[in-house]
């Protein structure tokens, strides 16, 4: 058997050194590093642009943040809404044609209260947004809230008739089974009575919540003339 060669020492401690700078980057990477934690807080800092951004409709800022890889459906913390959602909410029209631009919007994505894109533009009455948001194939019919109940509540006859028009379910039913009919009546929503009337809404449902109709609506609301409007479709004045 041949002797053993010494040991260099200069070579064990420079693998010494190694397995100890191995051993370093695991137990960084098991507690978050430092590299870690300044991206995560770059990927914050980036959702607050963001969100900022859509409120000043800048354009600029938010197509920055997207090109440095932020999630076009990130919601925001205080509501849960996308961006979408919240470019409605803003009339942020530059930012919502920039987010719809972007292959990876998801454009039905719905807040933790249900509402989408379209049933926010539908509420605040952004005919253009409606028709952009339906080009690019928002779901009009969709279980709970819908965006005929939200144009019903603001009383815009255009983008109802547009809904209808594209086959919105009239009688739709929110989660405790109010309908379109029933919200108008109770918003005071007149002509958004009488059209849904016109089109066939059933005013004798009731919702589950308080077992009441659309005119019984419209009368715990202090609108009697919407009740004796409805009342007068059903032939009982």
């Amino acid at each position: 058997m041949q002797p053993r060669r010494a040991a260099n020492p200069r070579r064990a401690a420079l693998g010494y050194m190694t397995r100890r700078l191995a051993a370093l980057a695991l137990a960084l990477a098991a507690s978050g590093s430092p590299a870690a934690a300044s991206a995560g807080s770059s990927a914050d800092d980036d959702a607050t642009r963001f969100f900022r951004a859509i409120q000043l409709d800048d354009d600029r800022a938010v197509r920055t943040v997207l090109a440095r890889g932020l999630d076009p459906n990130i919601a925001d913390p205080e509501r849960g809404e996308t961006g979408l959602i919240q470019a409605m909410r803003y009339d942020a029209m530059k930012v919502a044609q920039l987010l719809l631009a972007h292959p990876g919007l998801r454009i039905d994505h719905a807040a933790p209260n249900g509402n989408t894109a379209l049933m926010m533009a539908a509420f605040q009455k952004n005919k253009p947004a409606v028709l952009a948001l339906l080009e690019k194939g928002a779901q009009i019919n969709r279980p709970g809230w819908t965006a005929l109940h939200y144009a019903a509540a603001a009383g815009d006859l255009d983008i109802m008739k547009l809904l209808l028009e594209r086959h919105a379910y009239i009688d739709a039913e929110s989660p405790t089974g109010m309908t379109p009919l029933m919200l108008a009546a109770r918003e005071g929503m007149e002509d958004a009575v009488k059209l849904l009337l016109q089109e066939g809404a059933d005013a004798t449902l009731k919702d589950r919540a308080w077992g009441i109709d659309a005119a019984e609506f419209a009368t715990r609301a202090q609108k009697p003339w919407i009740t004796e409007a409805i009342q007068r479709h059903l032939g009982k004045k």
